[in-house]
């Protein structure tokens, strides 16, 4: 089992230009430190269409009400949120899947350390011998021998299909056969009830698979969700 670079096109080369928007970097930086109802806010502006802040404290007043807890952290994460929510249709769809992305890399480097961070890698392929490589790269890959792993992100539960449970299986599967320890996941940036309703949906292999919801991506950093 071997990683390698995911070949550049006109779409990875767009989307590089987005995930490399200090936005996203700070939106998942101030995400990483968020209690959950924040996230849930933060998930509700980031899919909605108003760009008006007392909207959105008027709908959440225990999160960002003048008495609530932790409301200047909730205001940065409202503030960062409708800016994603002000980039149009097309490209806040962009800008959510780099969040979360940018959001697992930084949790999984929080529970490996700082020793094993350089492993963790963006947009990689997985490998295998006398196996075809897959033509879609996985989001985030941990290049460590022994405690390999490869997680897909998605914005909401409609972006768990078959395509992607195969993918993940098919790599663990892979692994196997060359008695190689790989953790494979899905780490999807919505409810526990609604991705378990779209994986009811699904016939493809998923028993192997990991799956973080908002419940539990602190899961990812190896401590308890706040």
């Amino acid at each position: 089992m071997r990683f390698q670079d995911a070949a550049k096109d006109a779409r990875t080369v767009v989307y590089a230009g987005i995930q490399a928007d200090p936005l996203v970097g700070r939106l998942a930086l101030l995400a990483a430190e968020a209690t959950y109802p924040q996230r849930l806010m933060a998930r509700a502006v980031m899919n909605g269409e108003s760009v008006d802040p007392d909207t959105w404290r008027a709908i959440f007043p225990t999160v960002l009400g003048p008495d609530a807890p932790e409301r200047e952290q909730a205001e940065a994460i409202l503030g960062a949120s409708l800016e994603v929510a002000g980039r149009g249709e097309q490209a806040r769809s962009q800008y959510r899947g780099a969040f979360v992305e940018e959001l697992t890399q930084l949790l999984v480097r929080r529970r490996l350390g700082p020793t094993a961070e350089p492993a963790v890698r963006r947009e990689r392929r997985v490998l295998f011998d006398g196996v075809a490589a897959e033509i879609h790269p996985y989001d985030l890959t941990v290049e460590v021998p022994g405690r390999a792993e490869a997680w897909d992100c998605k914005w909401g539960a409609r972006g768990i299909n078959a395509d992607v449970l195969n993918q993940l299986d098919d790599a663990r599967r892979h692994a196997t056969d060359e008695e190689a320890a790989l953790r494979v996941g899905l780490v999807v940036y919505d409810l526990r009830t609604s991705c378990a309703v779209r994986l009811a949906q699904q016939t493809a292999p998923r028993q192997g698979t990991l799956v973080v919801t908002m419940e539990s991506l602190d899961a990812l950093a190896g401590k308890k969700s706040r």
